[in-house]
């Protein structure tokens, strides 16, 4: 199998496992890890999932550029299929894109070595990322005549600095982790031994916390990207005053006056 998959208590940890490749994702590896994130998403008892690649050389470096030629069928006709029958016809890409999938849990990025052309896309698809000290960052399809596919661009440029994102963007050229977490496009840079540990830490703390209430936070992240200020804070408001009579808002509170760790259970 070429996404692996593991549960840590409320913690789903999903690995691509094609180390001969550099964890270059062909089409079958594409719509398995759409449909290992469908899992997730679809899953009560999960609350925080962790991507990584297997190894230490690579996170994921994209498309496997071997076994992704163009497909017989016409660009126009497959566009405008459903998923599954847009996929087969050689609209590979959209497996790959994550946030077409509306996963409101948090994802994290254990990005393990190079995280490249659809690899930098699935990373920036997540809401954490934290790197080894061997990783790289790069969207290089413009050296072979493409653009990123699913959101590279877009997303890149929300991450970090204009300027950056676009030198990056328009020469193909890698970032390390070091320049990565001096822009901001990771919170973390940590030895490779270390990092699905500290990534594992973070995802349980995660997890630990009220899950109405992660859900919410990282919704409104979401929608705040494309709202005016007034919007967002409204927004807030009203998520708010969602949040407010649940039980898990009561029993935090609860646990707080007794001095001890709350049990949310989502409702």
């Amino acid at each position: 199998m070429a996404i692996v998959t593991e549960r840590q208590d409320r913690v789903f940890v999903v690995r691509i496992d094609r180390p001969e490749a550099l964890n270059a994702l062909d089409p079958e590896s594409m719509v398995a890890l759409n449909e290992e994130m469908r899992a997730f998403r679809d899953d009560p008892d999960l609350r925080v999932a962790v991507l990584t690649g297997t190894g230490e050389r690579a996170f994921c470096t994209g498309a496997d550029l071997k076994r992704t030629m163009p497909s017989e069928a016409g660009f126009a006709q497959a566009y405008f299929q459903p998923y599954a029958e847009s996929v087969e016809n050689g609209l590979y890409v959209r497996a790959l894109a994550l946030s077409s999938l509306d996963i409101r849990k948090p994802l994290i990025a254990a990005v393990n070595g190079h995280a490249l052309g659809g690899g930098a896309e699935i990373a920036l698809d997540c809401d954490l990322r934290l790197a080894s000290t061997t990783a790289t960052f790069g969207l290089p399809e413009a050296r072979w005549g493409s653009v990123p596919a699913v959101g590279g661009v877009s997303k890149l440029l929300r991450a970090i600095p204009r300027a950056v994102a676009m030198q990056m963007l328009l020469t193909g050229d890698r970032i390390t982790s070091e320049e990565a977490l001096r822009v901001g496009l990771v919170s973390e840079v940590v030895e490779p031994e270390r990092l699905l540990a500290r990534t594992l830490e973070l995802a349980g703390r995660i997890a630990a916390n009220g899950p109405l209430a992660v859900q919410s936070i990282k919704t409104l992240a979401t929608r705040a990207e494309d709202l005016p200020l007034s919007r967002s804070i409204e927004l807030e408001q009203l998520l708010w005053g969602v949040l407010r009579d649940t039980e898990d808002r009561i029993e935090g509170r609860t646990a707080f006056a007794e001095r001890r760790a709350p049990e949310f259970k989502g409702r």
